[in-house]
């Protein structure tokens, strides 16, 4: 397959920065594989996006509990010296933590004290993107360290030094392709999605062989007509009979007129896939069509926008999809990460499944071999002209572009079944608008602004064995931040306003707060280091929520008094 970029001619692989390849590090894949499974089963380690391959964002570590959370007070705190959105989550493993931050830095830092070992600066050639220079971290693999850029690069590093190993064009920026996604690394290749969903780009999912940065596989998550095409079943409703407001005998009408809209169709991947390997699948979840709001252009269902995907981690061949929403005019992207699961199907049989939360006020749950539907949760954010197309003199809609649960990743506590989710209730005023594309340039085909009053957040636990509420508890600020669940019985989460959060696992309940130096919009994780359950978490704020800016990453641990108290 490393005959790939001949027969493409893609720029990515002409762009391989192989300066370096005689000085490089020796790489094994099934060594660097045996290692991540081995640092997935210590508890005390956090070494990849979601803590694990299905992206649960459970720790196994109990010492902090709804007891003595209270004590919870921080340690240490790291600063980078860039005052910007961030959205990192820390990797913890072998010993030392490793983070970016926006404009792609990456830091190696000591756990137990917060000092740096080493920074890395990533220079850009152009910066075009979505929502700010952003990044949500990095991914260990074989001894290396690998960051997707804003300018739509990724680039391997010597995780003993910081030194760059390798550096490649995954798509033409300027054209609007850029990433901020932890890419997933599993099978001797990074696995890492494009996005350009708001500037109609054709997006997709690369894996690139983790050892030399060449392509092996692209997966475009807009079919072209000889790929199946992206008019889909022009779906008029889901399972649930809930109606997408479609006049679907005009979009049959009109899709001879727009023949090639899939061309620039978007379906960002913003997000870290989930991982099964005893199926050899990846989860990916795929975002809006292009262009958002105006979907006069583009008939049809818009396959693979707003979709769950099971890709072939070896071909990057789709083995099944699900569609959430169909022909979206609302910015209704799955945007969190796919979380894997074990549920109870309705004839009581324990089937392993995915589920996938978003910005509507649904979570699915998927049976994780077929794409089957096994349920749809109830709804746990209020809505107002849920499915009301936009119009050209306006229409408040909730969820909005940012309600329901945005990017933040949720946290499943397999001992329960319940999913932990931070969301949004945020009206937001949609007008649609025609307008033409141009290269490089945002495109939603209208706009969202937010309605005046009425935003705010939640914290919820969803039984995914029933899809029933288990409880909620509302915040003051919207949450742009995700959660983490502990075996402690304790589930933490970012606020806006300047604080780190827990909440009883069962009850919902806050029991603590800590302060921060500035919005905390980004997820938390916990590790151990000398008996020392910590709990790590970036304060940079956020710009969607306009919530205080900083450099920060926080530590907090119980003082020795308080550790073991029940």
């Amino acid at each position: 397959m490393l005959g790939l970029c001949a027969a493409v001619a893609l720029s990515s692989c002409r762009a391989l920065d192989r300066s370096d390849a005689h000085d490089r590090p020796a790489f094994d894949a099934r060594q660097a594989d045996a290692a991540q499974v081995k640092a997935i089963q210590d508890s005390a380690e956090w070494p990849t996006y979601g803590r694990d391959f299905a992206n649960t964002r459970y720790s196994p570590l109990s010492q902090i509990t709804p007891a003595n959370v209270a004590s919870l007070a921080a340690v240490w705190v790291h600063r980078s010296g860039i005052p910007h959105s961030s959205e990192s989550n820390p990797l913890v493993a072998g010993g030392m933590m490793y983070v970016s931050s926006a404009l792609n830095h990456v830091f190696a830092i000591d756990p137990h004290t917060g000092q740096s070992r080493w920074e890395y600066a990533h220079v850009y050639n152009t910066t075009v993107d979505c929502c700010g220079p952003i990044n949500k971290g990095v991914t260990l693999y074989g001894g290396r360290v690998f960051m997707a850029t804003a300018d739509a690069r990724v680039v391997a590093l010597d995780a003993r030094t910081g030194r760059k190993l390798w550096d490649v064009k995954a798509g033409d920026n300027e054209a609007g392709y850029h990433m901020t996604g932890a890419p997933l690394a599993v099978d001797g290749k990074i696995i890492t999605g494009v996005s350009g969903g708001e500037q109609g780009c054709r997006c997709y999912v690369d894996a690139f062989d983790a050892a030399t940065g060449a392509l092996v596989w692209r997966w475009y998550t807009v079919p072209s007509p000889a790929e199946g095409g992206w008019w889909g079943t022009w779906r008029a409703k889901d399972e649930w009979g809930t109606s997408f407001s479609r006049d679907i005998a005009r979009e049959r009408a009109d899709s001879a007129k727009y023949p090639d809209s899939w061309q620039t169709g978007g379906g960002p991947a913003w997000q870290h896939p989930a991982y099964d390997a005893s199926l050899g699948l990846i989860f990916v979840n795929v975002g809006n069509p292009a262009p958002d709001l105006d979907g006069s252009g583009r008939p049809g269902d818009n396959l693979y926008t707003d979709c769950v995907v099971a890709l072939d981690v070896k071909t990057g061949k789709v083995r099944w999809y699900y569609q959430l929403v169909s022909h979206d005019l609302w910015d209704y992207d799955p945007s969190p990460p796919p979380v894997l699961v074990d549920v109870r199907d309705a004839s009581g049989k324990t089937v392993p499944a995915v589920a996938q939360a978003g910005k509507v006020p649904w979570v699915y749950v998927l049976d994780r071999r077929t794409g089957k539907p096994i349920r749809r949760s109830d709804a746990y954010v209020p809505t107002k002209n849920l499915f009301t197309p936009p119009s050209d003199t306006g229409i408040i809609i909730m969820p909005g572009t940012l309600g329901g649960t945005d990017w933040s990743p949720t946290a499943y506590d397999p001992r329960t079944g319940w999913l932990y989710l931070a969301s949004n209730i945020i009206p937001m005023l949609y007008k649609k608008s025609s307008e033409p594309l141009k290269r490089g340039a945002q495109w939603w085909g209208g706009s969202v602004t937010g309605a005046p009053t009425g935003t705010s957040g939640l914290i919820t636990a969803i039984d995914l064995n029933t899809g029933k509420v288990a409880w909620q508890t509302p915040t003051t600020m919207p949450l742009l931040s995700g959660v983490t669940v502990t075996a402690g019985g304790v589930v933490f989460a970012g606020l806006s306003d300047d604080k780190l959060a827990a909440y009883d696992a069962h009850s919902g309940r806050q029991l603590w707060t800590g302060a921060a130096p500035a919005g905390v919009n980004a997820p938390p994780i916990s590790y151990m280091i000398d008996g020392v359950q910590y709990i790590a978490v970036a304060a940079t704020g956020a710009m969607n929520v306009n919530s205080h800016r900083g450099d920060a990453l926080l530590a907090y641990a119980l003082p020795a008094a308080a550790r073991g108290t029940r």
